[in-house]
């Protein structure tokens, strides 16, 4: 048998948007019978209450759209990882997107990784200069510490420390996305030889040797 009140308690909630509340107060219903006539009738927009995460949920859909990986959502909107995940789980990398955080991983890590700059060194003393000649300075954000960052590259690479000149700090800017961030974060090493015209030449000398070195074996091949 149908409930002589159904109709006029779902005309009031989808013609007249009233609150539970006000159909109450209208009808003088009990508010659990309110509640199972209105079953499957939405609530207007009215009476709905803002959720606090909403914004953060649909800024971390669009951070991940634009290739952004779930630690950096999660970094960025300074909430966990799982939260980050359950949030953008159901939107997948495009192949653009993918091969764009892979590129900025590689990039990241070749901008701070000491077996680039040990070779380089390397490459240096075959050319006669020694690791006592250049002059060493860390580039590190104002918030790391730059004298603890400059003992570790000098004791990872072999440097003196009388070498290193003042630290460049980079300031801190909310809006972008920092990467090397934690314990591990140690700036990057910047290394400037005086004097180097005449290693520039020397340099320059060894390329053009290896090209004409590589054209005759081509040619012989």
């Amino acid at each position: 048998m149908t409930d002589p009140h159904a109709a006029e308690v779902r005309r009031l909630r989808s013609e007249e948007q009233l609150s539970v509340r006000e159909i109450r107060a209208r009808t003088g219903l009990g508010r659990n019978r309110v509640y199972e006539l209105l079953r499957g009738v939405p609530p207007p927009e009215r009476t709905r209450r803002p959720n606090a995460k909403d914004d953060l949920r649909a800024e971390a859909v669009a951070l991940r759209s634009t290739g952004h990986s779930v630690p950096e959502i999660a970094r960025r909107l300074r909430v966990s990882k799982s939260t980050a995940h359950l949030w953008v789980r159901h939107v997948p990398l495009d192949r653009e997107a993918e091969e764009e955080v892979e590129r900025r991983r590689a990039h990241s890590k070749a901008m701070t990784d000491p077996g680039l700059l040990s070779l380089f060194l390397r490459f240096l003393e075959t050319c006669g200069v020694d690791r006592s000649v250049p002059t060493y300075r860390v580039s590190i954000h104002e918030t790391a510490d730059p004298d603890a960052a400059a003992e570790w590259w000098a004791g990872e690479l072999g440097l003196p420390t009388h070498r290193f000149q003042r630290a460049s700090l980079k300031k801190h800017n909310p809006s972008t996305l920092r990467r090397n961030t934690g314990e591990g974060y140690r700036g990057c090493l910047v290394i400037n030889v005086p004097r180097s015209r005449e290693l520039y030449w020397r340099i320059e000398g060894m390329i053009a040797e290896l090209f004409r070195s590589a054209a005759e074996h081509t040619i012989v091949d």
